[in-house]
């Protein structure tokens, strides 16, 4: 794989350019929405009117900009704020800004296309062939989102292995084992799904069981659809058939047309009659694939996961319980005549974890992370440049808000020795600091708010007010109790703010119903700036964005023996708004296995 066209140098000066954007914008991201009213946010930071803020954004910066000699007469600003008040004044140029300095305006990105084109070729240069598999679509047992992710990435992975000349992956945050299994079934790849969550390490297990058995029900009806199309057309009539989808594969997948299922399948349909119903809530378009999913799942599935404890705060019978499950695992493995090529794993992960305390077995392998949260993505980075074994990785990370930041100024995120930002030495060298409100707007999804979805405003509104009423009324409105999410279950404002008073255990007869209307009625005309503002905000999230996946390219490009880095949009973001990847290769030279 030839290297990526983007030098360290190059990252290096398109970092100082995103750093030198958000030493002017951050505050507005940093601006915390609770406050909004109390701290009077809106004056504080802009000079034109929301309908001015809603309307440059709304537009895409498409609007006519002023001419030369109008804008003259103006302050001079600095991506839209005024050099003197450091207050917004020209939203237009913000947004302009803001799309110049997200990944996809500094153009540092890789197509995912040319990320396995490039694979491939060098594949074929090396005279490797071309590996085949049997078909087995994840829209049979994954919603459309998971899906698209699942497919998208493991092809991906899949590419690496090959790339690399290995047959193992360790699945990191591996979750509900959607992507491991995947990639065991489909690519006869050698997956180790690790996580911390035995509720998600058991659930893994048996959807694997039955995918499995579903796997070996489809590929059979598959192969006898074949060996008939084989028998009853010609060669020119079989290619036809598979160019415009009319062959025996599509007929099993769409359900259109009469169908025999074997005695394999029945038995997997029939094993669903203990389902829970709330499971039914994710049903897919076709009703023979909904049947197919369902008949996947697992009880395990729907419970909720346990939170990751690290391992100094188990207790010792817990962690000997860990350890026992694991051994089973790993000898039923060895056991099991059907080949099983999937092993779930419970252990809290980090970057000093020993591979090889968990998985006797390792090899090379290809490392991967499908949506890690937090600190566990430069955790896997870390990893990756740590371990001899790992030959690739695959890292797409989410919950930015949960990343600990080595140079907080209040010392309070960064708890452990290793943090999660920066992870470049070259940051580090700048004490390089976004902060946690800023952190959680970049996990704000511009292409999705852009049509319309993903900003409760109204929820946003409630809290604001609240804090202005325990503000006027209450001494402990800077408690340390959380109101949580009370607002799905208010029926109107005054049953939210009493709702909300009784969780903090404050005393609700102080407020009269109409006392509390009157600040809903009060604030409610000024709901237009809590809406622009966080618009502003939602425009600087890919910036934010950015630069924390800029760091973690950066931190490869400083490791000698990566031969080969990139970010690569591997998503759709309307699907999977966390949609870029972190993809590395190591010198062959480098890399031995100790």
């Amino acid at each position: 794989m030839k290297p990526s066209s983007c030098s360290l140098t190059e990252i290096q000066q398109q970092i100082d350019e995103v750093i030198r954007f958000l030493s002017i914008t951050l505050n507005i991201a940093n601006a915390h929405t609770v406050e909004f009213y109390t701290h009077d946010v809106w004056k504080r930071f802009v000079a034109v009117s929301p309908e001015d803020v809603l309307s440059a954004v709304g537009s895409g910066n498409d609007q006519q900009r002023e001419p030369q000699h109008r804008r003259s007469e103006q302050p001079s600003t600095t991506f839209g704020f005024c050099n003197d008040t450091k207050r917004l004044i020209d939203t237009q140029e913000l947004v302009q800004a803001a799309k110049e300095h997200s990944l996809p305006g500094l153009g540092l990105c890789m197509s995912r296309e040319k990320l396995l084109q490039g694979l491939r070729d060098t594949r074929s240069e090396s005279g490797t062939p071309e590996e085949t598999v049997a078909a087995f679509e994840p829209d049979e047992f994954m919603t459309s989102k998971k899906s698209h992710e699942v497919q998208s990435m493991s092809e991906v992975v899949a590419c690496l292995a090959q790339h690399c000349g290995v047959n193992q992956v360790i699945d990191v945050g591996s979750g509900k084992g959607y992507l491991s299994s995947f990639l065991s079934l489909q690519y006869a790849l050698r997956v180790y799904g690790i996580d911390s969550s035995s509720t998600n390490t058991h659930g893994a297990q048996e959807r694997n069981r039955k995918l499995k058995k579903f796997s070996k029900a489809y590929q059979k009806h598959t192969k006898a659809a074949r060996t008939q199309a084989e028998a009853t057309h010609s060669p020119q009539e079989e290619l036809i058939e598979k160019k415009t989808g009319l062959n025996g594969d599509e007929d099993v997948l769409s359900g259109n047309g009469p169908r025999i299922r074997s005695q394999e399948e029945e038995r997997v349909l029939t094993s669903s009659s203990d389902i829970n119903p709330a499971v039914q809530g994710h049903s897919e378009q076709n009703p023979v694939t909904d049947e197919l999913f369902l008949s996947a799942l697992s009880v395990d599935v729907i419970q909720p996961a346990s939170p990751r404890v690290p391992p100094s705060q188990l207790s010792a019978e817990e962690r000997e319980r860990r350890k026992r499950e694991n051994l089973e695992r790993k000898a039923q493995s060895r056991a099991d005549s059907t080949g099983a090529v999937f092993s779930p794993l419970t252990s809290y992960v980090t970057a000093e974890t020993e591979l090889r305390d968990l998985i006797n077995e390792l090899e090379d392998a290809v490392m991967v992370g499908l949506h890690t949260c937090g600190d566990l993505a430069p955790s896997t980075l870390r990893m990756f440049v740590a371990k001899p074994e790992l030959a690739a990785v695959c890292s797409v990370g989410c919950c930015y808000h949960l990343l600990s930041e080595e140079f907080d100024p209040a010392g309070q995120e960064c708890l452990q020795s290793v943090c999660g930002f920066p992870l470049s030495q070259y940051l580090r060298d700048q004490s390089c600091f976004c902060g946690r409100n800023a952190r959680m707007s970049a996990c704000l999804a511009l292409e999705r708010v852009a049509l319309g979805q993903g900003i409760q405003m109204e929820s946003l509104f409630y809290r604001a007010v609240l804090h202005v009423i325990l503000r006027d009324h209450y001494s402990s409105y800077k408690s340390e109790k959380r109101v949580g999410n009370v607002y799905s279950k208010a029926k109107s404002f005054v049953d939210y703010v009493r709702r909300a008073l009784r969780r903090l255990e404050l005393d609700e007869s102080k407020l009269s119903d109409s006392d509390i209307q009157d600040y809903h009625n009060t604030y409610r005309v000024r709901m237009d700036e809590m809406h622009a503002f966080n618009m502003l905000k939602v425009t600087l999230a890919p910036c934010i964005e950015g630069l924390i996946l800029l760091d973690r390219l950066c931190y490869l490009k400083e490791q000698e023996d990566v031969s080969f880095s990139a970010l690569v949009q591997l998503f759709d973001p309307l699907l999977s708004p966390r949609c870029y990847a972190v993809i590395g290769l190591k010198n062959d030279g480098k890399r031995t296995t100790s």
